[in-house]
């Protein structure tokens, strides 16, 4: 996946994190509704940002970005932001 896509995949789920909390406003979602999918995002969004930096770092130092590769949910959501 090239950065232009993961971006495209980041800007993605944002929207539809957006979306799922007008939809929880609007009553058409449910709370559990809501935080289990707010949680699926969370982590794929943690995983795009991740391999994006990955990516970045090996450009940097001269590396095969195409070499870097998503890392499990597991873990990439204990990382400390």
């Amino acid at each position: 996946m090239r950065d232009d896509e993961i971006l495209t995949r980041i800007s993605a789920l944002v929207s539809e994190e957006h979306e799922l909390r007008d939809k929880l406003t609007a009553g058409e979602v449910t709370t559990d509704q809501e935080h289990a999918r707010i949680k699926e995002l969370e982590t794929a969004l943690d995983q795009c940002w991740d391999l994006l930096r990955q990516r970045r770092a090996r450009r940097s130092a001269g590396e095969d970005p195409d070499d870097a590769a998503a890392r499990p949910a597991g873990e990439v959501e204990n990382y400390r932001q």
